[in-house]
């Protein structure tokens, strides 16, 4: 009974894990569109141009297949243990998600109450009242740009990123934004509300590649102190991926655009305005 009240800490991983996975992986430019500023952008700029982005990428994606590989190494009291888990994912828009295991070994405990576990979570995340509270936006947070920097892949903004109110779904850190795309390429943070007084820190790192005109996610690693000893280290490996159905983005204009665009409506509170975006 001990060994399983210690070992079962590890669940309180999820809730945080299931933002990272759902919420931010929809993401691409339009062609044609808004492009890589010519004259510095404030972090009020960057951040409505990233959430119109947002809304169109999330209207012109339509469905898409994918390869995970979820791996799990656990360090501590009462022993160590170490679990793997190969998935095939499927998205069909607006919020169906559906998992087939391709492998496992490892841990059982691990596949059952922690791979298995966020799955399931990560299908309740799609609901629009779940995706709401944790879209990345200027409703549930704070932005502040901290600099540019230029890489080979182009320039990035780097902002800093504070919730609005202690959540153990949102997080605090840093986000790395394309100048081009405007979508987040890299993620560095930690839970906004630590999920759990067994969790003594949690730090994730997530990375993101193109795939055609979207952003989705290549790799996740989240590290966690447990109190009183041990250390849980996951990672998700994303790969495989396939659009099969999606819109011309250039072609994509949502309501809010359009209000935008016309000289004859004051549209600036909805650059605010909430909209459900697409997942992981």
């Amino acid at each position: 009974m001990v060994r399983f009240h210690r070992f079962r800490r590890l669940r309180f991983l999820q809730p945080l894990l299931l933002f990272l996975i759902c919420e931010l992986f929809c993401q691409g430019q339009p062609p044609g569109s808004l492009g890589q500023a010519n004259a510095p952008l404030t972090a009020e700029q960057i951040v409505e141009r990233m959430e119109r982005q947002n809304r169109q990428r999330a209207e012109a994606l339509g469905q898409f297949e994918g390869t995970r590989v979820y791996r799990m190494q656990y360090r501590g009291f009462p022993s160590n243990r170490d679990a793997e888990m190969t998935v095939q994912a499927m998205y069909k828009s607006p919020a169906t998600k559906d998992f087939k295991v391709l492998s496992q070994s490892g841990s059982k405990f691990i596949i059952e109450h922690i791979f298995m576990k966020l799955l399931e979570g990560e299908k309740e995340a799609l609901q629009p009242e779940n995706r709401n509270r944790t879209t990345l936006n200027t409703t549930n947070y704070d932005f502040v740009l901290d600099r540019s920097e230029s890489t080979p892949h182009g320039s990035q903004y780097v902002l800093s990123v504070q919730p609005k109110i202690k959540n153990k779904f949102l997080f605090r850190g840093k986000i790395w934004v394309d100048a081009g795309d405007f979508a987040v390429t890299h993620l560095e943070a930690e839970p906004a509300k630590n999920p759990s007084f067994w969790i003594k820190k949690s730090e994730i790192t997530q990375r993101y590649v193109k795939v055609g005109d979207f952003w989705l996610p290549a790799e996740n690693h989240t590290e966690s102190q447990i109190r009183l000893g041990g250390r849980a280290i996951l990672s998700i490996e994303y790969r495989d991926y396939k659009i099969t159905a999606a819109s011309p983005l250039n072609r994509v204009e949502s309501a809010q655009d359009k209000l935008i665009a016309s000289p004859s409506v004051d549209a600036g509170p909805l650059l605010l305005e909430k909209s459900p975006e697409a997942p992981e």
